[in-house]
């Protein structure tokens, strides 16, 4: 049997066996080392090794368990909650006030942590109950909340964009510069979407109860620099120094954690058990991603040396069809492989796969990199991983999983439409880069 068949055999067994369930790490490493043994002989562990070794050595990762840290301590430190208010108090006569609060407070926590399963559950439990009190609809509040916490995986700094870069072998500077226009179009194309929704339907989103609304003017401003300015100052800190060129991913994410704890220490947040739940939370989050990151570029190292990735590059490049027709067959794919799996698994298996065929179009990669940032929102809210469903359902037990899916599929169609202007309108991702970077 040729190594290139044999490549292939080994990647339709991994879908497979991943579809059945079971760990993709674990997974990944067990086949590689299997089939590569098969095919390469023992020179496969001496593979394993230095990939294993390669990979330890690349200082960008170690800004993925800083960056968990700070998102996990910035919500022990209530400063969502404080933002989502300030946010609901100067929008309360607006129709729809708590869905654009809710995206807002999304938007703007995303700058400041890495990590969806948070941003949706905090969302869910503190915007929730309220939009139920005021008569929202059900349907686009599940969808706004879900799709809302997404942002956290776009918008950096995103821990997502940190495990691409080394991928892709391009900067994550460059790549966090690139999603910033994506991140607010999409967040906007989201409040513009709910704005008609409840200006054509009062019904659907109405204005804040007069009861729930700030009782002067001096509270709304009170509460928005209680709100606003402690993060603002962390934004600064983190994406200010890296896009400014004053830090590295790594320098930037410790000083984020850092300013996290610190803010709270002032908020009188920080317990003991807080401390601790957030340092687990993140030793799992980092432990899980890392490891697929090692087992993945072992997987991928067996491969290439097997043949089977530069048989699949040839013939795609080979298609009689356009290079934009190719890129547009590449961002399906990565869609539907968004359905059954994560993005770990997306970013650190497929993306190699599809990272030769996007180098020999002569694509440009940071814009590569913010198209697929776009299409992995949808991971998130596409059944049956859809994991933000999940997040959400755990704190609002009486929206069943069908109103949750209907909601995240209205919201689905928006993330389709920003990747479709990404991809028509480039300047879209690449004017903040080649303007901050001048190139």
């Amino acid at each position: 049997m040729s190594p290139e068949l044999l490549g292939l055999i080994m990647l339709a067994i991994m879908i497979a066996v991943i579809f059945v369930g079971f760990p993709i790490a674990f997974t990944l490493l067990f086949l590689a080392l299997a089939f590569g043994w098969l095919g390469l002989g023992n020179t496969v562990f001496d593979l394993a090794f230095f990939q294993t070794i390669g990979l330890m050595k690349e200082e960008t990762l170690a800004a993925v368990p800083l960056f968990i840290f700070m998102g996990y301590v910035t919500e022990q430190a209530g400063l969502m909650e404080r933002l989502f208010r300030a946010f609901r108090l100067a929008l309360a006569p607006l129709r729809g006030a708590l869905y654009i609060g809710v995206i807002l407070t999304a938007t703007v926590f995303a700058m400041a942590t890495g990590i969806v399963g948070a941003a949706v559950t905090v969302l869910g439990i503190m915007a929730g109950p309220i939009m139920v009190k005021s008569g929202y609809d059900a349907r686009l509040s599940a969808g706004a909340i879900a799709a809302g916490g997404t942002l956290g995986i776009l918008i950096p700094p995103s821990v997502m964009l940190i495990v691409m870069g080394p991928v892709m072998g391009v900067s994550v500077a460059k790549l966090y510069a690139a999603a910033f226009g994506p991140g607010f179009l999409m967040a906007s194309i989201y409040i513009a979407y709910c704005l008609i929704r409840s200006y054509l339907d009062p019904r659907v989103g109405p204005a804040v109860p007069v009861g729930e609304r700030a009782s002067s003017r001096g509270e709304v401003v009170r509460e928005l620099l209680v709100g606003v300015l402690p993060l603002a100052l962390l934004i600064a800190a983190t994406l200010g120094s890296i896009l400014g060129g004053l830090a590295t991913p790594t320098e930037a994410a410790s000083v984020g954690a850092t300013g996290a704890v610190v803010l709270a220490l002032l908020y009188r947040k920080l317990t003991y058990a807080g401390f601790r739940q957030a340092t687990l939370a993140t030793l799992t989050t980092s432990s899980m991603v890392l490891f697929l990151a090692v087992a993945s570029n072992v997987f991928g190292a067996v491969f290439a040396r097997l043949g089977t990735a530069t048989v699949i590059t040839k013939a795609l490049v080979a298609l009689p069809v356009p290079p934009f027709a190719m890129l547009v067959l590449v961002m399906a794919l990565i869609f539907l492989l968004g359905w059954p799996f994560e993005w770990p698994a997306i970013i650190l298996v497929f993306l190699p796969i599809f990272w030769p065929v996007i180098e020999a179009l002569k694509f440009d990669p940071i814009w590569f990199g913010a198209l697929v940032a776009v299409n992995l929102q949808t991971a998130f809210l596409s059944p049956p991983v859809a994991m933000s469903a999940y997040y959400l359902k755990s704190v609002m037990p009486d929206w069943d999983l069908r109103t949750i899916y209907r909601g995240m599929a209205e919201f689905m169609v928006l993330q389709l439409v920003t990747l479709a202007l990404v991809m028509v309108f480039p300047p879209i991702a690449l004017w903040f880069p080649s303007w901050l970077f001048g190139s």
